[in-house]
């Protein structure tokens, strides 16, 4: 008998098995989920630099009117990881009864910034398109993801067309999210290149483009902070080794000064996202509350 969501969600929790940490087994994980979902894998939503950029979609089975719908960006640098590897980290809004869409984007051996971030906004766009099909609602789309997908996240939600990145995939829909949540995303990139925050991820992401600089600013959530923008939620441990816990200070008091409704969540002596399985669920209880309060809910039909 599969084993229902709920189930599964709290035995990744209490059981220790960090969802950043491994690769779940597939056909146990398809056991897992294909019960309440239908799963649609490596959907190409753009090919660039001879590279097909894939999602993953999760729709809940039975649904017949649109749902909210969460865009996860999985971790590692900009340089390493896939979207396989972190796909643990969607469980809660499977539980939620959401719809999924789970990002692959152009890593730095295959393209420099800022491939990834325009690989971003085509997914949203990709998303927007194809709502009717796969029952997205629009109105209610949130992205998140952890430390370079927390980076993408920001990117794809917070990027005016002014900006320009948008031109891999022009199109004439809005590009435009309800939420973001950032687990321990960067928010500037030059930060990274150089001095005592120097991060090697950084480096080889900016490659040895003669105007990196100039790049990594352009890729930097924090130049993009202005009024109007969709409610953001950060979460970062105030020991974090890899990404600065200044990152997500710095966000947040920028969108303090422009009245952009956001939360910062710090966890004690966290490090990189490696928090325990208790902190976790108080983290995700959290998410729910932010989520809530911007109009950002589904109840779940109840026992079947």
């Amino acid at each position: 008998m599969p084993v229902r969501l709920p189930t599964l969600i709290l035995a990744v929790l209490l059981g220790g098995w960090s969802a950043a940490a491994q690769e779940p087994d597939t056909a146990a994980w398809t056991a897992h989920v294909g019960a309440e979902y239908r799963v649609i894998n490596d959907v190409t939503y753009l090919t660039a630099s001879n590279y097909q950029c894939r999602l993953d979609v999760y729709v809940p089975r039975g649904a017949t009117t649109p749902l909210p719908t969460v865009m996860y960006f999985h971790g590692g640098g900009w340089v390493a990881r896939s979207k396989e590897y972190m796909v643990l980290n969607i469980l809660p809004y499977l539980e939620m009864g959401w719809n999924v869409v789970n990002v692959g984007y152009r890593l730095g051996n295959v393209a420099n910034a800022p491939a990834a971030v325009e690989d971003g906004r085509c997914a949203l766009r990709w998303v927007i398109r194809n709502a009717p099909q796969y029952l997205f609602d629009t109105s209610k789309i949130v992205v998140t993801g952890h430390s370079a997908g927390g980076h993408l996240a920001l990117m794809t939600g917070m990027l005016p067309e002014s900006a320009g990145l948008d031109r891999q995939c022009p199109g004439e829909e809005k590009l435009a999210v309800a939420a973001i949540v950032n687990w321990v995303g960067i928010t500037d990139v030059a930060d990274l290149l150089e001095g005592a925050n120097q991060k090697s991820y950084a480096v080889e992401w900016l490659g040895s483009q003669p105007n990196r600089e100039e790049v990594a600013r352009r890729v930097s959530p924090l130049q993009y902070v202005r009024a109007g923008l969709p409610p953001v939620l950060s979460i970062h441990g105030d020991a974090d080794p890899t990404v600065p816990y200044s990152h997500a200070v710095r966000l947040h008091q920028a969108l303090e000064r422009v009245g952009v409704p956001n939360q910062l969540l710090t966890v004690p002596g966290g490090g990189h996202w490696r928090f325990t399985a208790q902190q976790d669920a108080r983290l995700i209880a959290e998410i729910s509350g932010f989520l809530a309060r911007h109009g950002l809910t589904r109840v779940r039909p109840g026992p079947r």
